[in-house]
């Protein structure tokens, strides 16, 4: 049966530098994704760097929905803004940044119940 999940029962994660909501993953009833609202706000300057992660096994998807950032990679640097979608592979390190005046606020998905096992 299709389920609707509201915008207050999204979990909060309690990540540093972020907000970030799991809106859907196998804890609430997947069985093959995770859906995440992230919220990335605007960079003080003594804000510490954000770090470069991965997922060893599956890909990431990350959709722009409002604000301005820099998806950053070992290979470099690209802007991103409303409308666009990163593909990240399996296993590359990788982060985005704020780089505008607004929050920057991003769509996740991953093709996996339980991100924690997947990295």
């Amino acid at each position: 049966m299709a389920r609707i999940v509201r915008a207050g029962e999204a979990k909060d994660l309690g990540l540093r530098g972020r907000v970030s909501k799991e809106i859907i993953s196998g804890a609430n009833g997947s069985d093959s994704v995770t859906l995440r609202l992230v919220e990335i706000p605007i960079s003080a300057p003594d804000d510490p760097p954000r770090k470069p992660h991965s997922h060893p096994d599956c890909e990431e998807c990350i959709h722009v929905l409002s604000g301005r950032g820099v998806f950053c990679t070992d290979d470099g640097e690209q802007k991103v803004g409303p409308g666009d979608t990163v593909l990240v592979p399996p296993r590359q390190l990788h982060f985005m940044r704020n780089a505008g005046g607004s929050p920057l606020l991003l769509l996740c998905f991953f093709p996996v119940s339980d991100l924690q096992s997947h990295g």
